[in-house]
């Protein structure tokens, strides 16, 4: 009788693992209601060097989860967007590369945002002792090299080309034109002294000690730049909260330090 009561007793319990544990699955946590730090990538145009990384590290701080950004020229970073790369959050410097994207259903429609829009300025180091303080004196023949964006994917080298064609120079000045990746990498041929001048954002200006003027905004079609979470991105709703704080009472402030025009703002002189 002990021995058949034992043998029932184990059985139960068997019965009771196998069906019992099975019918109550654990449910599968998401990155919305997770509370585990997560980091978020975001692809930013190169203007925003210093800005962004600014704003996400007091995101950081206020949330506990990380920002990786990968800044370059805006045209090449949609194209990755557009080959998948996994991007939570896209900051272009020209509308057009979100719009485009948004087009053909590779980011979340009801997402896109200007925050802000760019300038562009002459930078030469410190210790430049060639005077420019507008594009005509690019033509001084002591101005031997210049460095300007890329126009083939970089909107600021879009916007220094038609600023150039606007006072009739463009053409003359092909010879003196050294083409950077992005405006980042613009600023560093001046920085290194590769180039006289470079032609870049207003952004990376007042990041780095330098002299430099800044070139009339009639001169150029709007820098106006816009930003969306893609549809691929692996964290879309911490990047819609990101989004905001760029565009929120902390983020703001960071972005007309260094020299954005934000939405509802008029534009410096």
């Amino acid at each position: 009788m002990k021995q058949r009561r034992w043998f029932l007793i184990f059985a139960l319990v068997g019965l009771l693992a196998a069906c019992g544990v099975a019918s109550t699955p654990k449910p599968t946590p998401t990155s919305a209601d997770t509370s585990e730090p997560i980091t978020l990538t975001v692809s930013a145009a190169a203007d925003l060097n210093y800005a962004f990384p600014e704003i996400g590290k007091l995101w950081q701080q206020e949330t506990g989860h990380q920002v990786t950004f990968n800044m370059g020229s805006t045209g090449q970073l949609a194209q990755q967007i557009e080959r998948g790369a996994p991007v939570d959050l896209f900051a272009a410097a020209n509308r057009s590369f979100v719009e485009n994207l948004d087009q053909v259903g590779l980011v979340h429609s009801d997402t896109k945002a200007l925050y802000g829009v760019g300038r562009l300025t002459l930078w030469q180091r410190e210790d430049s002792s060639i005077v420019v303080k507008d594009l005509k004196d690019l033509l001084k023949p002591e101005v031997q090299r210049i460095a300007i964006a890329n126009p083939d994917h970089a909107p600021y080298g879009v916007a220094a080309r038609e600023a150039l064609q606007s006072v009739g120079i463009w053409e003359e000045l092909q010879p003196k034109l050294i083409l950077g990746e992005n405006v980042k990498q613009t600023q560093q041929y001046a920085e290194t002294g590769n180039v006289d001048v470079a032609i870049v954002a207003l952004s990376i200006s007042v990041g780095k000690p330098g002299q430099w003027t800044l070139i009339p905004e009639e001169l150029h079609k709007p820098l106006e730049q816009m930003l969306a979470v893609p549809k691929n991105a692996p964290h879309p709703e911490e990047a819609k909260h990101f989004a905001a704080f760029i565009n929120g009472p902390k983020g703001r402030p960071i972005m007309r330090k260094f020299g954005f025009i934000l939405p509802g703002e008029e534009p410096i002189s």
